[in-house]
């Protein structure tokens, strides 16, 4: 799996194909009947029409999937094809003619040009007091800056994608708040936020020997708000080779910006392996590196650690890291409760970067609603030689196989946020690092970790508290520990060497506790030998 992407801006994938759908709803008539001692030329009665809603994207996805995938035709004009980064960056939707802003509403929409990578086009439709219609697309939406650009432009491109915006800060600035570009990509933030990290409909066959297949949606619908509403409402059209897919986004601006997801999955053919409220993020180096990085910044990353909320209420933290090797974790659950990918750095010190401002790049952090059943939560992590790659990938797989004919659903909330206090669960990892281990003369074949665990509960615990670690190996052995009291950090701080066995991998944990009582979330780590 590879991503392109920049520091700044949207994180681009490579897409697959987009096939434009179609549809006419038609409003049924009802024709009234004569009433007794009432001429027969009364005339007849029309109930009020047939208001959209998700269930009209429900049959759409669900009539999608009973025919054969084809793929869409994504042919471009040359112009278009071979725009460069910054040339796709040249253009610009002219913000005059932002949808609703004439109309003064509480949220404008901007679209995206097709161009770069993005060859797909999508059908978007805006929905107004429940009728649908197509949205018209026309070239003199966009600025092509310095680009040149044909004198005959084909009138018929289409759009990439859209953001959404929404005064965030003051109620005389529209700001961006959320980006449908890209596949099935979606990014959002909220106040003092910067784009970072990306959440996406689906993903199928991550990590396997295969290559990924990027479900993509192929057609938006746009409910117009109201003049007071704090929301907006998207429907999409997912489609793939293995699947369909109806989504309804619920988005709600605000300090943390919260997005509610109903997924209704139809399956085609049947896929090998499902991957739910899939997150995608870029981790190129931070405090517990595995190899040199000569770069002047500390730490380089748009997250720094998977948190999960098992469904029996242990809370596991793993740092996450750029691996010399692909490295895929799964940690089985039923039900879970939560998961996400965390930004939970926010010291500016640690980052050294005035310009991508990764301190203030958001978390993500998925709550299913319902019953999810068993399986697991899946982690992988992929070297990376640059910061402009998503090398992070997260989501939830489903132990039941995904089988042609089979329909799924899966609702869940997704907060972006900077810091949300109920995920700080008792006593949380502050932070993680390795050096090499020994008493004097350092030996690099002993691995020494040092984590700092923090929190109120902690922080008022005496310097003699009787704290003890639990710590175990799948593989090598656990020497040397060590627990005191940190009055730097006011937490506490645990260090251990690992003598690996052999190049054996190994899955480490630990936690603190006092008496019978647990302290912390259990630090979670798998440790690979160098190449």
């Amino acid at each position: 799996m590879t991503c392109l992407g920049g520091r700044n801006t949207v994180k681009f994938r490579m897409l697959l194909s987009l096939v434009l759908l179609a549809g006419v709803w038609l409003c049924p008539v009802t024709t009234g009947f004569a009433a007794p001692n009432v001429p027969e030329s009364t005339q007849a009665t029309t109930p009020p029409p047939k208001r959209f809603n998700f269930a009209d994207v429900r049959r759409r996805a669900e009539m999608l999937a009973t025919q054969p995938f084809q793929a869409q035709d994504n042919t471009l004009p040359d112009f278009l094809k071979h725009l460069d980064y910054d040339q796709y960056r040249d253009i610009r939707f002219r913000a005059e003619k932002s949808l609703w802003r004439d109309e003064a509403l509480p949220f404008e929409i901007q679209f995206a040009p097709l161009g770069f990578l993005f060859f797909q086009r999508v059908v978007i439709n805006v929905v107004d007091e429940g009728e649908s219609r197509p949205l018209e697309y026309s070239n003199d939406l966009f600025d092509y800056g310095k680009n040149k650009v044909p004198a005959e432009l084909p009138k018929d491109l289409g759009f990439a994608g859209f953001k959404v915006l929404y005064p965030l800060h003051t109620d005389s600035h529209y700001d961006e708040v959320a980006v449908f570009l890209g596949a099935s990509y979606f990014r959002a933030v909220g106040q003092n936020q910067n784009y970072g990290l990306s959440a996406r409909g689906l993903a199928i066959d991550t990590g396997l020997s295969k290559p990924e297949e990027f479900p993509y949606f192929r057609e938006f619908w746009l409910e117009k708000p109201n003049k007071d509403t704090t929301e907006l409402t998207v429907y999409a059209v997912m489609d793939s080779q293995s699947l369909t897919g109806a989504y309804r986004f619920v988005i709600k601006p605000g300090i943390s910006t919260q997005i509610d997801v109903k997924a209704n999955l139809f399956i085609r053919e049947g896929a090998q392996k499902l991957g739910v409220a899939p997150l995608t993020s870029m981790f190129y180096h931070g405090a517990l590196n595995e190899r040199f990085f000569d770069d002047f910044r500390p730490q380089v990353h748009d997250s720094d650690g998977l948190l999960m909320a098992t469904g029996n209420g242990e809370w596991i933290w793993r740092p996450i890291n750029n691996p010399t090797r692909l490295r895929i974790s799964a940690f089985q659950d039923n039900n879970p409760r939560g998961f996400g990918l965390l930004q939970r750095n926010r010291d500016f010190d640690d980052y050294q970067d005035l310009e991508a401002h990764y301190h203030t790049r958001p978390s993500i952090w998925v709550e299913p609603e319902g019953q999810w059943g068993q399986g697991s939560v899946q982690l992988i992590e992929i070297p990376s030689a640059a910061e402009r790659y998503d090398n992070i990938a997260v989501f939830w797989n489903p132990t039941k196989p995904v089988e042609a004919g089979q329909q799924l659903e899966f609702d869940y909330r997704l907060y972006f946020f900077m810091d949300l206090p109920n995920l700080l669960p008792g006593g949380h990892t502050l932070s993680s690092r390795m050096g090499a281990g020994g008493t004097g003369d350092l030996d690099s074949s002993r691995r020494r970790f040092v984590i700092d665990f923090g929190g109120e509960a902690l922080a008022r615990l005496p310097q003699d508290a009787p704290v003890k670690p639990v710590i175990s190996a799948s593989s090598g052995q656990i020497q040397n520990a060590v627990v005191e009291k940190n009055e730097y950090t006011k937490g506490w701080r645990l260090s251990f060497e690992f003598l690996p066995q052999g190049d054996n991998s190994a899955e480490l944990r630990c936690f603190l506790k006092l008496g019978d009582d647990v302290l912390t979330e259990t630090w979670s780590y798998q440790w690979t030998a160098p190449k």
